[in-house]
């Protein structure tokens, strides 16, 4: 297995203003220049490859060869970009599936091999029976527009969604083939066991987010509740050979000391 990076961790996330007036301009971001800080912090640390956030890539669909530059340079493989959207309000499906389509097909050309979708919208007056249907058809369409361009795809659970609880995600499950990507920590909070939800969907997991959780903190990993060692045995029997990417949103340490503590916990414990 090959263990990654998100370079959240350099500059938080926000969504792009424009995205306010425009949904079909509303992506994630982060407050730093990807190319930067990021990614010569990860690589020093020691992974073998990042993922972004889809409007940290959007800078860069005229600086193609610029991108691909400084991954080589950085010996730093483009696993996988995150991108979410709403998926429940049929009237702006249309817009945000265009907004996927265009991260994915860039993504493509400059190496990347992983969509991951969250997403699902919680209404003003809560959740609808029928926003499940909704959101299941939404990654439905995002999954083939992965297919077509040459991506995996998998959903991430996600606390703030339709989808932060175990029945929650069973519904989502059920009603739609995409594959899974479990983040160990949203689970957790969310009050399911990241270990019952890998070993149930195991067949169905072809990306996984690892970060610690522990009295409503995001932590390094080893420095919450989560039993990583228990997980990468499950993932080890099912023969899972693909990527595992360290996630953090927060850090009281500076970006690069809270890499390199998840890194030595893999190094020492995950191996």
């Amino acid at each position: 297995m090959k263990f990654a990076y998100q370079t959240q961790t350099w500059g938080g996330v926000v969504g792009h203003p424009a995205g306010v007036g425009c949904i079909k301009e509303l992506y994630y971001l982060s407050n730093i220049s990807l190319l930067e800080q990021p990614l010569t912090e990860i690589s020093r640390a020691g992974y073998q490859g990042f993922e972004p956030f889809d409007g940290d890539i959007i800078p860069f669909l005229e600086r193609k060869a610029e991108f691909v530059n400084v991954c080589r340079k950085k010996n730093l493989d483009f696993v996988a970009v995150y991108c979410g959207a709403n998926f429940i309000f049929r009237e702006i499906l249309e817009e945000e599936l265009y907004k996927i389509e265009k991260v994915a097909n860039f993504a493509k050309l400059v190496g990347c091999k992983i969509l991951v979708v969250g997403g699902g919208a919680i209404r003003h007056d809560g959740i609808r029976e029928n926003d499940y249907e909704s959101l299941a058809q939404g990654l439905t369409r995002a999954a083939e527009i992965a297919d077509k361009v040459g991506l995996e795809s998998c959903y991430h659970p996600h606390l703030g969604t339709i989808c932060e609880n175990r029945k929650q995600l069973a519904k989502i499950m059920e009603l739609t083939d995409i594959n899974l990507c479990p983040d160990t920590a949203h689970l957790l909070a969310g009050g399911s066991d990241p270990l019952e939800v890998i070993r149930s969907y195991v067949d169905r997991v072809n990306y996984v987010h690892l970060k610690d959780y522990k009295d409503g903190k995001w932590l390094e990993l080893g420095e919450g509740e989560i039993d990583f060692p228990a997980i990468m045995e499950a993932l080890r029997k099912a023969h899972y050979n693909g990527w595992i990417t360290v996630e953090l949103d927060v850090t009281e340490r500076t970006p690069l000391e809270s890499a390199l503590i998840s890194k030595k916990y893999i190094d020492t414990y995950l191996r």
